[in-house]
């Protein structure tokens, strides 16, 4: 019997993270080979967490140019990959969470009736405009996926009252625990991140760049300043996004804090160690959120809603929200509580316990007729 064709489709750091522990698991899976499609939607920083997994694009479409709109970015990935998908014989696509290449490539092999697996289904926060556009791409993924695999309970829960079948979503914590304890354990920290925790300087690493928060990232930044103002004894580390719009909202406003230390986004390998050593993580981003609880390290949400709401139910993330009064008040309520973060770090992890990987491949096995079908996970 030929071996089924198995495309796992990313284009961001985020994705080929959270897609590498399953590309492993497919590989050590007899009847199934794994291929990989990149859009290249985020250049510089997929190539990284690329090197750091030791993974190859098979197929790379290469759409990355600076401020293109998303229409731009739409109308260079669905024609193409749905060529190189046939090309590339796939008798599935596996697709994650909720990026423009998600959907786009979801599209492209729905129009060529190839079925397509969504890792990280499910998830939701209610505001079509929160975050923007992942809100809408995870939820049009949906209704064009075959498998969807779950992280949580909570998730199932949604896509069921989307009227979707039990029969295709399958439970399986969160692929971002398996990725993050994996280099976290195996990487150590830059040495200068290390002499200073040596030294009894406790660090906080910071993360924004969302859509939504874009209009008013000046005044977060500012926020984020005299938080870092009144803690002078904290070491604040931003890893700031190539987004020009980032850039230009953020630099100007951080640079001179003396406490807090602006760099270019950090390759995984970099990444993971320093969230595993941070004392909080204040961040815009949903993966953060995961790796952060996976890690037990405490999280600051700088966003309004998440899609994320069992680590808000289990008590390791905080809504901070984005209104820059808000954001500060909270952070420095949180930075001042000992006793808060500590119970924050001693929450249980709601996302995963490092399997679910292995989860996705049997239930593509199962799929296909090689496996049985592996039951839900449950924390």
């Amino acid at each position: 019997m030929t071996d089924k064709t198995i495309v796992l489709a990313f284009g961001t750091r985020p994705e080929a993270t959270k897609m590498a522990p399953v590309y492993r698991a497919l590989e050590r899976f007899s009847g199934l080979t794994p291929k990989i499609l990149s859009t290249g939607q985020q250049r510089q920083m997929l190539d990284g967490a690329l090197n750091v997994f030791g993974l190859t694009p098979d197929q790379d479409l290469n759409v990355m140019t600076e401020r293109q709109t998303l229409a731009d970015l739409t109308a260079k990935i669905v024609p193409p990959a749905g060529r190189l998908l046939k090309d590339m014989g796939a008798d599935m696509v596996l697709v994650h969470g909720d990026t423009s290449t998600s959907f786009c490539v979801a599209l492209s092999a729905f129009y060529s009736e190839i079925p397509v697996g969504h890792v990280e289904a499910g998830l939701r926060s209610g505001s079509l405009r929160e975050p923007f556009p992942e809100e809408a791409n995870r939820r049009l993924t949906g209704v064009l996926s075959t498998l969807d695999f779950s992280p949580t309970m909570t998730s199932k829960e949604n896509l069921l009252r989307e009227n979707k079948s039990a029969e295709q979503i399958l439970v399986t914590g969160q692929t971002a625990v398996d990725a993050v304890r994996e280099v976290a354990g195996r990487v150590p920290l830059q040495a200068p991140w290390q002499e200073r925790l040596n030294r009894g300087q406790e660090i906080v690493t910071v993360t924004m760049h969302r859509r939504e928060n874009q209009p008013m990232m000046r005044e977060m930044a500012q926020a984020l300043a005299r938080v870092a103002a009144k803690f002078p004894a904290l070491h604040f580390v931003y890893p700031v996004h190539l987004s020009p719009a980032v850039q230009e909202a953020v630099w100007p406003v951080l640079e001179g804090v003396p406490n807090f230390e602006l760099t270019a986004p950090l390759d995984y390998s970099d990444m993971a160690p320093l969230m595993a050593a941070s004392k909080l993580l204040a961040t815009d981003s949903g993966g953060l959120q995961e790796e952060g609880a996976a890690l037990g390290v405490p999280v600051a949400v700088l966003r309004n809603v998440t899609e994320r709401p069992e680590g808000l139910a289990a008590g390791v993330l905080k809504l901070a929200g984005n209104d820059p009064a808000q954001l500060e008040a909270v952070l420095t309520e949180l930075l001042g509580n000992p006793a808060e973060l500590a119970q924050m770090r001693a929450a249980p992890n709601p996302y995963g316990d490092g399997k679910a990987a292995d989860r996705i491949a049997q239930a593509i096995g199962w799929h296909f007729g090689l496996a049985e079908r592996p039951a839900d996970w449950e924390r």
